[in-house]
């Protein structure tokens, strides 16, 4: 699983870089602004900040979970709204961040303390964002949960 997983990753990367660069993709992100963009959408998750999800998510956000459900920007963040999710600890660790001009790509391990209706999950796994930069700020594209640690 964690193949086939792994290759919808890289066709995605693929997909988004050409798409990235034909949209509003402008200047060139640095690890830090990638970095800042993904601890800001911790934050904003954890606190349930809508409007910030609403800023840092792109509307080409393309989210697949561990379960391998797959979410846009809109259903994503209808998730939390509804509180049918609710993300009580996000922490990531073994973080690397690798730019190709306007994008950068995140991967680690994270550590998450998650509510899903009514239930309480604790959930250790790797992931890969994909960031943007658009006009002027990051902007999550794509978000690739891959299996359990």
């Amino acid at each position: 699983m964690r193949l086939s997983l792994l290759s919808t990753f890289v066709i995605l990367a693929v997909l988004v870089t050409g798409r990235a660069a034909a949209e509003d993709c402008s200047g060139t992100i640095t690890a830090q602004e990638a970095l800042d963009a993904e601890s800001a959408r911790y934050a904003a998750q954890m606190s349930n900040d809508f409007a910030a999800m609403e800023r840092l998510f792109g509307e080409d956000l393309h989210y697949n979970h561990s379960s391998n459900a797959v979410d846009g920007k809109a259903s994503y963040i209808e998730s939390m709204r509804s509180g049918d999710v609710r993300y009580r600890v996000m922490k990531q660790s073994d973080t690397k961040v690798r730019t190709y001009g306007c994008l950068a790509i995140i991967t680690g391990a994270g550590d998450y303390e998650v509510t899903v209706k009514g239930k309480e999950m604790s959930v250790q796994l790797r992931f890969h964002a994909i960031w943007a930069k658009r006009v002027a700020k990051a902007i999550l594209l794509v978000r690739v949960l891959v299996g359990w640690v």
